[in-house]
């Protein structure tokens, strides 16, 4: 009962904070009438913060929204500012986000429900909560509001970092067999959410892929030389090849529906390439933590605080920077086309 009357306030809230901390502007029109997230903690502006229980992962302390403008506090964002989902309204899609978008994202959610199960609001309910939105807006409103407006995913590492404890737990090495499994539960997971957003009005979806899991400085810890777990990536990336044709596959079926899929995998390895061409100076620690790689320790008011965030890859040792997000949401809005397929987000926007 706690959990569903918290979903109501999630709602009810976000609702009229939507993706907060962006500005109106009368110079701009906007693209979309409204943007609805969901997704993990890469995209999660504080929802956490609204469910019960001492294990839930919340943002909700310091050093987190040290850079907010306008107030240095902490958000519920796992970020030392916004985040991508914040970065992607702003890329001129929505100017005033009050009243025209809600995000569902939730930290620790996973495309698969028993990924952190009870710590989070996963996938399938973000999708009912959104359900519970349209019926709100009466059906008039929403037959004309849901079918121009853009719908940004980002799920898929949590998923990973629990396969991979769970195989470590076992003291195994996932076999092919393992793998096929795993891709199969996720792939059809996705499908049916996809699905399922589809039917309840949307066309346009903004996907971003998952990235490189087996680099982030809590990964890298394990290993005594600090490189990325080459295994991690490897599934990470056959998932997205996977990925990338469950969407081609779901087009033709779908009348209406249109997508950009974003590939943070591709864009993050490019960065770990040659991050000082970015500005970065960092990019296997955390700016925010301790210990090795910053990363033995998590990011709280007696944590060890980089001087400059801009030059660090990665916030915490999971999360990106706010530089980092607003690099990315640059990229799959209207940056380089290997970024994007088949069409970038900007041109979803338009469509």
């Amino acid at each position: 009962m706690a959990y569903e009357v918290a979903m109501k306030a999630l709602v009810l809230s976000l609702v009229l904070g939507a993706v907060a901390g962006i500005r109106p502007s009368k110079l701009v029109r906007r693209q979309v009438p409204a943007i609805y997230v969901f997704g993990d903690s890469t995209l999660d502006v504080g929802n956490n913060n609204y469910l019960p229980g001492k294990d839930v992962p919340r943002a909700d302390k310091p050093y987190y929204g040290i850079d907010l403008p306008g107030s240095g506090k902490p958000t519920g964002r796992f970020s030392n500012g916004y985040n991508t989902a914040d970065f992607v309204a702003r890329k001129k899609l929505i100017p005033s986000a009050i009243n025209r978008g809600v995000s569902y994202a939730s930290a620790g959610a996973g495309i698969l429900d028993s990924t952190n199960a009870g710590k989070n609001i996963p996938l399938s309910q973000q999708v009912r909560l959104f359900e519970l939105t349209k019926a709100e807006m009466g059906p008039r409103v929403a037959s004309n509001l849901l079918s121009r407006s853009f719908f940004l995913l980002g799920a898929g590492s949590n998923d990973f970092f629990a396969f991979a404890t769970a195989q470590a737990k076992r003291n195994k090495t996932a076999t092919q067999s393992d793998v096929a499994a795993f891709y199969g539960s996720l792939l059809s997971n996705y499908s049916a959410t996809i699905t399922e957003l589809y039917k309840l009005g949307a066309r346009k979806f903004g996907i971003i892929n998952v990235g490189p899991v087996g680099c982030v400085p809590r990964v890298r810890v394990l290993n005594a030389t600090g490189a990325c777990a080459d295994g991690m990536n490897q599934l990470a990336a056959g998932f997205d090849a996977a990925l990338k044709s469950l969407l081609a596959g779901l087009a033709p079926k779908l009348p209406g529906f249109t997508y950009s899929l974003a590939d943070s995998f591709g864009l993050t390895q490019d960065t770990f390439a040659n991050p000082l061409a970015l500005g970065f100076v960092s990019s296997d620690s955390a700016c925010c933590g301790s210990g090795r790689l910053g990363a033995q320790g998590e990011c709280t008011p007696t944590a060890t605080l980089c001087p400059d965030r801009d030059r660090y890859i990665f916030w915490d040792s999971v999360h990106p920077s706010q530089r980092s997000a607003m690099l990315g949401a640059k990229a799959y809005y209207d940056g380089p086309a290997r970024y994007t397929t088949p069409i970038n987000f900007k041109q979803l926007a338009r469509a």
